[in-house]
């Protein structure tokens, strides 16, 4: 099998939902030689964002949605157990993912937290509906370097500007990268509110992450 189909199959077991079927596809990587990282991103992570497509389509529901991300954690599993010691416990950077105050929201924004994860981040997803002052506490209280801001509705993307304000005012902007994602975000919006970066999807929002923290 080439790389490719590899890769392909890694990202059908993902979307498959199916524990058994990713672990087994996993399990037949490495024993291609494949390594962990392209498994990772390249496989799973695929997969994974694929899920989130569907979903958001409405051609999968949550509880597969759920289901894919368990899937993925067990493939994530066996390839940390073969990863050298120091390599599976390093991370790339901390960061903060959550759902802005008076949204209710979850889904886009756990896939992308389960993305990160995969990819190497110690991410620490505070859920939905944060009030605006805990994104920035947890910030402190776990030095991370970005701070990941959903917002699903019009009518809650000001608090993700309200973020980068409140940061400015307490001295920490300088300090912390921010992320916007959701529904109704465009890149156009994150320039008009100084976000650092802005992520149509969970792929992308790996990608921009790498971009500016490692």
């Amino acid at each position: 099998m080439s790389k490719e189909e590899m890769f392909k199959e890694l990202s059908d077991a993902v979307i498959s939902c199916k524990k058994d079927t990713v672990t087994a596809a996993v399990e037949k990587a490495k024993g291609q030689g494949l390594e962990p990282a392209e498994i990772i991103e390249k496989g799973l992570a695929t997969g994974m964002n694929e899920v989130g497509i569907l979903f958001e389509r409405g051609k999968l529901f949550l509880p597969h949605v759920m289901m894919a991300a368990g899937a993925m954690e067990a493939g994530v599993a066996i390839l940390e157990a073969d990863m050298p010691k120091d390599a599976a416990k390093k991370k790339l950077a901390v960061i903060v993912n959550g759902t802005v105050e008076g949204d209710v929201h979850d889904i886009g924004k756990s896939i992308v937290s389960t993305m990160l994860q995969s990819a190497g981040f110690e991410v620490h997803d505070i859920g939905r509906d944060v009030p605006l002052q805990d994104f920035i506490d947890k910030a402190k209280e776990t030095s991370a370097t970005m701070i990941g801001l959903s917002a699903l509705m019009t009518t809650t993307m000001q608090g993700q500007k309200d973020v980068i304000e409140m940061l400015k005012e307490q001295g920490m902007r300088d300090n912390v990268k921010i992320m916007i994602g959701g529904a109704p975000a465009t890149q156009a919006w994150a320039d008009k509110i100084g976000a650092d970066c802005y992520a149509e999807n969970a792929s992308e929002a790996v990608v921009k992450a790498k971009e500016l923290l490692v």
